[in-house]
């Protein structure tokens, strides 16, 4: 294939993806339909067809794409803090800001994704899980190295940590998009800080959409 019909076909696979993505933090995975993304794009359904195969594929690639996307946005903002405290106050802070900012236009893609497939078993909900698992042991990895340099109370279970620090941010993402709470991030920023023992009355202003 010539060089510029590959780099034609990554443009147009980038192209397809992205406006699933978006669609699909909207209307939920379900809600991708072949034929959707054709008119949308101007693209014959052959066309997007030809770039995923399935409906399944298209779902399990957005997927990805949503994750690198939050990876973005959360992960690497804080990777280089020191471990412990220090990088979950960092996560916190990007986090925070993530779902400020409306990084997705329905919101925390992963809340709502795994909200629609908890219950349906298959490769997406799989791929959603494991997801989810990997980000759970981030978060405690790192509160277990808080406890051991004393930074939070002796005893504290690190999984406990993790737990409440992905339970505040759904509860940010239900309240700024369900009730419209545009405090919601604000609120979640001290609430954080409050688990992490962190002191909270000199807040950085956390980042908005202009």
């Amino acid at each position: 294939m010539p060089r510029r019909s590959v780099a034609d076909a990554a443009r147009t696979h980038a192209a397809i993806l992205e406006r699933s993505i978006d669609l699909a933090s909207v209307e939920g995975l379900e809600g991708l339909t072949i034929g959707r993304l054709a008119t949308d794009l101007q693209m014959s359904k052959a066309g997007v067809l030809g770039h995923f195969g399935t409906k399944e594929e298209l779902q399990l690639a957005t997927v990805r794409g949503a994750l690198a996307i939050f990876a973005r946005e959360v992960w690497e903002p804080a990777q280089e803090a020191a471990p412990g405290r220090a990088r979950l106050l960092a996560i916190a802070d990007a986090w925070m800001s993530y779902l400020g900012r409306d990084v997705f236009p329905g919101g925390c893609f992963m809340t709502a994704a795994s909200t629609e497939f908890d219950g349906r078993p298959g490769r997406v909900r799989d791929t959603l899980a494991r997801a989810n698992e990997r980000w759970m042991a981030v978060l405690a990895a790192d509160a277990r190295a808080a406890v051991k340099a004393e930074e939070l109370p002796r005893g504290t279970d690190p999984q406990d940590i993790a737990f409440g620090m992905n339970a505040i941010a759904m509860g940010v993402n239900q309240a700024r998009h369900l009730h419209g709470d545009a405090s919601a991030p604000d609120r979640g920023w001290r609430a954080l800080r409050t688990m992490l023992g962190a002191p909270r009355a000199r807040r950085r202003a956390l980042p908005r959409n202009p």
